[in-house]
């Protein structure tokens, strides 16, 4: 990878989340560690040359709340959940013993991906009213919020039809969030911007020797974990202290 980095920006209109993190608020009101769970496929159960966003995200708000708002003395532990190759239909599934099991005040959804780059080996339709399914289990929790993430805009999603079902996919997550009315973290639009308004290549937002073209590199991921915890500590109310820009 080039060590010339570009400076993203982290627009407000796609990163910001719609609804408040109330329940992850409340939690960090409390006296235990406050659990995130980061459920998902291969892109958040990680690569072994890449740190996985959950671990990124898990250290950015530990340092928030020891560094920067130190008012309060809590401890956030990011479960990471994610399995590669899997998408909706296996991952509901997983939810009692890799979700509800864990009583998280917050759960991070990452789902799309497989259906699109293997698309062969997945119904489409199928997977949509599997992450309808699964955000009414989630949203219908008491004492979870929910934050759905879409596909990661990497060239393997961009091939051929793929770039159409990608678009399809997004617009698909969208609409689900939307109904359910919970949040959605727009990586798609993140990255894209990233790529078109910012000039970040991608030799720089892939993983090297990935022959995939699927997974993100180690700086990439760091920029949407980046991106991520600014969003879910503007939406919990919680003092922030990261700037718009950030330089690699």
């Amino acid at each position: 990878m080039s060590d010339n980095l570009p400076t993203i920006e982290f627009p407000a209109a796609i990163v910001d989340l719609k609804f408040p993190l109330d329940n992850f608020r409340t939690a960090l009101a409390g006296k235990g560690p406050v659990r995130i769970v980061a459920m998902g496929s291969s892109s958040t159960a990680g690569l072994g040359n890449v740190v996985a966003y959950p671990a990124r995200l898990e250290l950015y708000l530990r340092k928030h709340f020891k560094d920067d708002d130190p008012r309060l003395n809590i401890r956030i532990d990011v479960l990471n959940r994610g399995k590669g190759g899997e998408d909706a239909p296996q991952e509901v599934g997983r939810f009692t013993d890799d979700i509800f099991a864990d009583n998280p005040s917050l759960v991070l959804w990452q789902v799309g991906t497989n259906a699109v780059f293997r698309k062969e080996q997945f119904d489409f339709d199928e997977v949509v009213r599997k992450i309808v399914e699964g955000l009414k289990l989630l949203r219908d929790h008491p004492t979870m919020d929910v934050v759905l993430i879409d596909p990661q805009y990497v060239t393997a999603m961009l091939f051929d039809e793929k770039a159409e079902l990608s678009e399809k996919m997004a617009s698909a997550i969208r609409i689900a969030a939307q109904d359910a009315k919970v949040n959605l973290f727009q990586r798609w639009a993140l990255m894209r911007h990233w790529n078109v308004h910012n000039n970040a290549s991608f030799e720089q937002l892939l993983a090297p020797d990935d022959e995939l073209q699927l997974h993100q590199s180690d700086w990439s991921t760091m920029q949407v974990a980046r991106a991520l915890r600014s969003a879910i500590l503007k939406a919990s109310g919680a003092t922030q202290k990261c700037p718009c820009l950030i330089t690699a």
